[in-house]
């Protein structure tokens, strides 16, 4: 039965990673759901991204790209410059893009009557307010690491700042667990090379404060997962809308909704081909990058444990040089096939609910967090950056679905 349309017309936008688009496009299918229309706005890259990665476009949803100066992409794990010259110029330019977006529909038969935008977009909110248009914040980490950030900003920055270069040390957080220098956000830490993002992150919580009471502060998680977090900050509407996965592996209601990306199913023949549950499937996102000696030793475990395994790596990625490894063992991973499969991409979520996968190791982006618990997959928790040391605390010791 078709969707009655309605009047409203959501404006999303969104980062052009990964882990901030698959989020944002999941929740403009579910507002695509109820009738209403959505504009969905990120980079000609983040654009690209998705094209590739989409047989077709879902109804109710218009694509409008910009352009950052960097069509054909940029590496989030460049210097600390290079970073903020990125960010920059995506303000500048997606600031202009979303001026324009929004006076052209005013004048138009669809006006805009809700502007959503996820993290470390501020200047979306200035934009909303600016043309006064209802707006919220899509929160695509989990609630904790939310309440981490508005503690931090609210007076608890300089007994965090004074002590994480222990590693003993412990903080206890109101609602939050115990939690010990490793399990704050990256940004945190005396290790963060990208000072300016906890800045970013300051301007973000301060207009939050501005904001009116009818703004609400959309969670990617849910009540059961995260009850204490979701309720422990009374100045905001805060709602756990997730899990933001694609409804065929959630809850059936829509099955043309299935996860984009892998150009090939031949890991799923060769998925299908395995025992159940006797599959380690190894991913660690569209950003993070090993170290060779990680690499080699990820291989040699992977090897040692007899396990067959299917291994993501992304394209750019690579062994050590094959002079430098002269253990027998470690190169079975390259040239005996039958123990293991590596694709430079795939359908995760299709992957984990194969009844063949017996756990992943994973960074613990908060994507293939959800993902993994949706699918009832244990995880050995690697993580790398950002919000990932929170994940992976919650994923050992408050879920207790992994280990670290």
């Amino acid at each position: 039965m078709a969707v009655q349309e309605n009047q409203n017309h959501f404006l999303l936008v969104t980062s052009p990673a990964q882990g901030h688009i698959n989020p944002t496009l999941q929740f403009a299918k579910r507002l695509t759901s109820t009738g209403a229309h959505v504009t969905f706005v990120t980079s000609v890259h983040g654009q690209k991204r998705m094209s590739n990665n989409s047989t077709a476009s879902p109804d109710g949803i218009t694509f409008v790209p910009f352009s950052d100066g960097y069509d054909d992409g940029f590496n989030f794990m460049s210097g600390d410059d290079e970073l903020h010259h990125y960010m920059s110029e995506v303000r500048r330019c997606g600031k202009e893009a979303l001026v324009d977006l929004v006076v052209a529909h005013a004048k138009g038969h669809r006006p805009i009557t809700c502007l959503v935008y996820t993290l470390l977009l501020p200047w979306a909110a200035e934009v909303a307010r600016e043309y006064q248009l209802q707006s919220a914040l899509l929160w695509i980490q989990p609630a904790t690491v939310f309440d981490i950030f508005y503690y931090y900003f609210s007076g608890y920055s300089e007994v965090i700042d004074d002590n994480t270069s222990d590693p003993s040390y412990s903080i206890k957080l109101p609602c939050l667990p115990l939690l010990k220098s490793q399990d704050l956000p990256s940004f945190f830490l005396p290790s963060n090379t990208y000072s300016w993002i906890l800045k970013l992150f300051e301007e973000q919580f301060g207009l939050l404060l501005e904001e009116t009471e009818s703004f609400q502060i959309l969670v990617n998680t849910f009540d059961e997962l995260e009850p204490e977090p979701l309720k422990a900050i009374d100045k905001f509407k805060i709602s756990g809308i997730g899990p933001l996965v694609p409804s065929t592996f959630l809850d059936c209601k829509d099955m043309s909704d299935k996860s984009s990306g892998g150009d090939s199913k031949d890991y799923i023949k060769w998925l299908s081909s395995k025992n159940k549950s006797s599959v380690v499937y190894v991913s660690f996102g569209s950003i993070a990058v090993l170290t060779n000696k990680q690499m080699e030793e990820l291989a040699r475990g992977l090897v040692d444990s007899g396990r067959p395994f299917l291994w993501v790596i992304r394209s750019g990625e690579s062994f050590p040089k094959e002079q430098e490894d002269k253990n027998e063992r470690y190169n079975e991973i390259l040239c005996e096939e039958h123990k293991g499969m590596i694709v430079p991409w795939c359908s995760q979520v299709e992957v984990l609910n194969h009844p063949s996968i017996g756990c992943f190791v994973t960074h613990c982006g908060w994507n293939s967090t959800l993902e993994s618990i949706s699918m009832g997959v244990p995880v050995v928790a690697f993580p790398q950056w950002t919000d990932q040391g929170t994940n992976a605390k919650l994923i050992e010791d408050v879920w207790k679905m992994g280990v670290r």
